[in-house]
This record gives C-alpha cells, sequence and structure tokens, in this order.
C-alpha cells in the first residue's frame, strides 16, 4: 500500500483519481481548493483550502502534510484553469492568472511537498498537449498554450533535479475530458470521463520508473512530443 498525494482533487479528474486509488487499498490524501465535502464519509484524507498560487495556503499544506508525518509515495498535481482567447481579444490579466496557476502552481506546490516525499517516490504532473510545440498546429489559446508549455518546462526541469535522488517525474496529458474546465473548449472531439481519464493516468503512473522519467504521456500510453 502507498500514501498518494493528488493535488488539485475538488472534482473532475483529481476527484476520479482519489476515488480509485481509495478503491484499490491506497492511503490518498486529496488537496483541495475548497473545503473537500465531496470527500465526506469517504475515508478519504483531505487538506483544505489550498489555493497553489497563494504561498501560505501551500505552506499550510506542508505544514498538514509534516503533521500527518508519512511519506509520500505518489504526487499527482492536477490544479489547473482553461481560458480561452485569440490575437486582438486577449485579457493580459487572465493571461496571468494562468500561469500563475497552470505554470507557477505546480511549481510551488511540488517543492512545497518535496521534504514529504518517499526516496523512491513518482511525481506526475497533469498538463496538455496542447502546450507542446512540436503539436500546435492551430494557433490561438495563447493564455493556455503558453502556460502548459511553461508546465511542461517546470516538469522537465523537476525529472533533471529530482532524478538525482530517485525521485521520478512525467508530464501527463489526461485526453480530452469531459469537465467544468473544457465545457467550452473549440472543436468537436470524442470526449472521455472523468473516471476513463483517471484508469488511463493510473497506468501511467504505475508504469513510471526512472529509467522512463522526464517523458511526456497521453494516458492512453502514447508518448507526446514537447
Amino acid at each position: 500500500m502507498t500514501t498518494c498525494l493528488i493535488i488539485g482533487a475538488d472534482r473532475g479528474i483529481g476527484l476520479s483519481l482519489c476515488r480509485q486509488l481509495a478503491a484499490r487499498g491506497e492511503t490518498v490524501v486529496s488537496v483541495c481548493l475548497g473545503s473537500g465535502e465531496a470527500y465526506q464519509g469517504s475515508g478519504i484524507a483531505v487538506i483544505p483550502n489550498v489555493d497553489v498560487t497563494s504561498g501560505a495556503a501551500v505552506a499550510a499544506m506542508a505544514g498538514a502534510l509534516a503533521a500527518r508525518g508519512e511519506k509520500i509515495d505518489c504526487l499527482i498535481h492536477v490544479a489547473g484553469v482553461l481560458g480561452l482567447d485569440e490575437l486582438g481579444r486577449i485579457d493580459y490579466d487572465d493571461v496571468r492568472r494562468q500561469i500563475e496557476i497552470n505554470t507557477i502552481g505546480p511549481l510551488r506546490a511540488i517543492e512545497a511537498a518535496l521534504p514529504h516525499l518517499a526516496t523512491d517516490a513518482k511525481v506526475g504532473v497533469i498538463t496538455s498537449r496542447v502546450g507542446s510545440l512540436s503539436d500546435n498546429g492551430s494557433g490561438q489559446m495563447y493564455a493556455y498554450r503558453a502556460s502548459k508549455a511553461g508546465a511542461n518546462m517546470v516538469t522537465l526541469n523537476l525529472h533533471h533535479d529530482l532524478s538525482k535522488r530517485g525521485i521520478a517525474v512525467a508530464a501527463l496529458h489526461p485526453g480530452m475530458v469531459a469537465t467544468d474546465l473544457t465545457r467550452d473548449f473549440p472543436g468537436d472531439f470524442d470526449y472521455i470521463t472523468p473516471d476513463e481519464a483517471a484508469e488511463g493516468l493510473i497506468r501511467r503512473m504505475d508504469a513510471l520508473s526512472l529509467e522512463t522519467s522526464g517523458r511526456f504521456w497521453h494516458a492512453n500510453g502514447e508518448e507526446l512530443a514537447w
């Protein structure tokens, strides 16, 4: 049995990850932006009110982890936001907001959790293939693409630094998932459910090792280009 920390688990993919990991017997700690009311009666531990853009809130999360006194074997950072834009209609305050959440957020939260990771832990950062430079064939979505490209760089940097300590790190694309986040996403896609995405992401984390660290994976097992 391992201890799994899921950051950004109020609903959607994060909630599905927590429920599925707990169902197979893992100890799960859910880090939520809100109160974590979805977990009432579940037996899943909740660290509430953690805004990954807030240094104080993330420090409080680290304090709660220290109080638990256990090492984390698997950390998955899910928290993110999606905003749509195009040339001529770019809200630069929203660009900053998306970068703060999608790029700086995982760096801030994972750095704070580092003292509580097991020596052979695994770290996954949920990002998006729209942050791939090689895969961009349509343009638009400036803030979201840039913030997820930044998240990819953060993840690759973490791989280089943490693999030296025995910790494997991967960037993970969940697929096109039908959640509140993607409600207004442009285009016609075959959406999957959060439960289906979580199943694939858990398989990727189970397979993650130091040999496969530092790569960008689709939840379906396809390796993606940076």
